[in-house]
């Protein structure tokens, strides 16, 4: 298996970043490493391929794939998945609850952080208190709004009125309990995403220090932090998960072209590559044979109008789904991407709870007539001319650039590229709300069930609406969806949900992911899982 935590925005054309989890993914076909009988040097180091973090290595601060790669090596929370969505215990000896309101959480006893002191329920407790507190400003903040008691600690305005979560108890070193302040049926599956890590004592002494230099409790502890070239950990040797590491450490290498690291790749500087660049796609099968990887995961990439702009502001969802249905997904998918991505039918990804076939009806259909009719019908795209951010650092040019030209000879709003340097560059604009008029938006599963491409991205409130989308209709039903007496009708609530977006257009669909991907002769055992992520523990690397 292969946790479905987190790697929030996907940096690169087709990848996200979790981190090592308790059981083994699935690789390219089953058999990468058949007949591999080269011994192997259980303190050997790797490489793979990544960038710069967005903000420092906080666990609740972290809501990208560059800096999810790192904090998920260092850091194990209390509850995973397996690949069949099943939640598998970590930190937690379990959870229980009878009403999916009031769950009590025994931790499994004897786990330390990387600087010897226990993982206790204050250690959960005091973390989450923290990372909840506006004037700690973390970027997933609002994660803990199902708490009781977030309201009072996060006000919408005016001063908070108090500095702890009321639903947060701890009972005893290996107890706490959590109230939250209606029941939600899925929550025990929120609990697996990065941002409910614990935290030692030694992060409060200077929280902007232990975000350069932090200390987890995870199978990995940090060793140093380069800017802008690398991060290293290391294996840690106390670590008592069950996923404990089967190498010496990992180096997550800073490339600014996936072309760069495809070319370390084959020349033996670089172990692992997490996305080929769609330049490479065509003959990267053939140059890695058994070493390339080739397999389906969960996330999806759109394309969202920043509908904080003059342009989209009010804007007719007529003309969104005219866009969309500008837009040639097969042949781009076939060609620009040579097959690597299977056009997307809906805004949930494939592989998790409540996905379901052709969410969005029509509008994800190539119809060029319907297309320019639609926008019509819809008053125009203001100015007739539109853009895509993107970041320049992640294999999207090609893509954006047919995108762009589909859209044009389909509707003859002019369309062009809005680049950004690196992913850092991409992410800050958004957060800003500096996006001139639409960015592409690549989301992967925090937790596999389609609330977390619903709620936490389209509710007002969330973390992940970076778009500036709001709907009140909207917020209603995924407030009802989550208050659903069972999973099973929470899922169900969320699946209506899909089906009514196309009348709203909170964003474009494109297509779904793929992990298209390689590894060098120095390492075995490479294995992906749903969150499309390398399984870092699962590596070994040869003598």
């Amino acid at each position: 298996m292969r946790g479905a935590r987190s790697a929030k925005w996907v940096a690169i054309a087709a990848v996200v970043a979790l981190s090592a989890t308790a059981c083994g993914g699935g690789s390219d076909d089953g058999k990468s490493d058949s007949g591999d009988k080269a011994a192997i040097d259980p303190n050997g180091t790797f490489t793979v391929e990544s960038g710069e973090p967005e903000n420092p290595l906080q666990p609740a601060n972290t809501m990208e794939s560059y800096g999810s790669i790192v904090i998920n090596s260092l850091f194990t929370g209390l509850v995973d998945y397996d690949e069949s969505g099943k939640i598998v215990y970590m930190n937690a000896d379990s959870i229980d609850t009878t009403d999916s309101k009031t769950f009590t959480v025994k931790l499994k006893s004897g786990w330390k952080f990387h600087d010897g002191t226990p993982v206790t329920a204050e250690s959960y407790v005091k973390a989450w208190n923290w990372a909840a507190a506006p004037a700690n400003a973390q970027t997933n903040s609002f994660w803990f709004s199902d708490i009781k008691g977030y309201d009072e600690v996060a006000p919408e305005s005016g001063k908070p009125k108090a500095t702890e979560l009321s639903g947060l108890k701890v009972v005893d070193d290996t107890t706490f309990t959590i109230e939250l302040s209606k029941a939600i049926p899925y929550y025990v599956y929120k609990l697996g995403y990065q941002v409910f890590s614990p935290l030692p004592e030694s992060f409060y002494a200077d929280p902007k220090a232990a975000g350069e230099k932090p200390v987890g409790n995870g199978p990995y502890q940090f060793v140093s932090w380069d800017h802008k070239k690398a991060i290293t950990v290391k294996k840690y040797a106390g670590y008592t998960g069950s996923n404990a590491a089967k190498n010496g450490g990992v180096v997550f290498k800073n490339y600014s072209t996936l072309e760069t690291a495809y070319e370390d790749l084959k020349s033996g500087n670089l172990d692992v590559i997490t996305q080929v660049a769609p330049k490479d796609l065509p003959v990267y099968k053939q140059d890695l044979g058994d070493r390339a990887v080739d397999q389906a995961y969960s996330a999806i990439q759109s394309v969202a109008p920043a509908f904080y702009t003059k342009q989209w502001k009010d804007i007719d969802p007529k003309v969104l789904q005219g866009l969309s249905m500008a837009i040639d997904r097969d042949t781009i998918t076939k060609t620009v991407l040579q097959g690597t991505r299977e056009p997307a039918t809906g805004w949930v990804a494939k592989g998790v709870l409540g996905y379901q076939a052709d969410a969005a009806g029509d509008v994800t259909k190539y119809d060029p007539a319907k297309a320019k009719a639609l926008i019509a019908e819809g008053g125009g795209v203001p100015g007739n001319s539109i853009t895509i951010q993107f970041n320049a650092d992640g294999g999207h040019k090609e893509w954006v650039e047919a995108v762009c030209n589909s859209i044009t000879n389909a509707t003859g709003v002019k369309c062009a590229g809005d680049s950004k340097a690196d992913f850092q560059a991409d992410l800050q604009a958004r957060k800003a709300k500096e996006v001139k008029s639409l960015y592409r938006s690549g989301w992967v599963l925090d937790f596999p069930m389609n609330a977390n491409f619903i709620r936490d991205l389209f509710g007002t409130k969330s973390d992940g609406n970076q778009s500036g989308f709001s709907n009140k209709t909207i917020d209603e039903e995924i407030a009802a969806a989550d208050s659903a007496a069972t999973l099973d009708e929470s899922v169900k609530a969320y699946q209506e949900i899909e089906k009514q977006l196309p009348n709203y257009m909170p964003s474009i669909p494109l297509w779904y992911y793929k992990v298209n991907a390689g590894y060098s002769e120095k390492v075995s055992g490479v294995q992906f899982g749903q969150d499309g992520d390398p399984i870092l523990t699962g590596v070994q690397v040869k003598k």
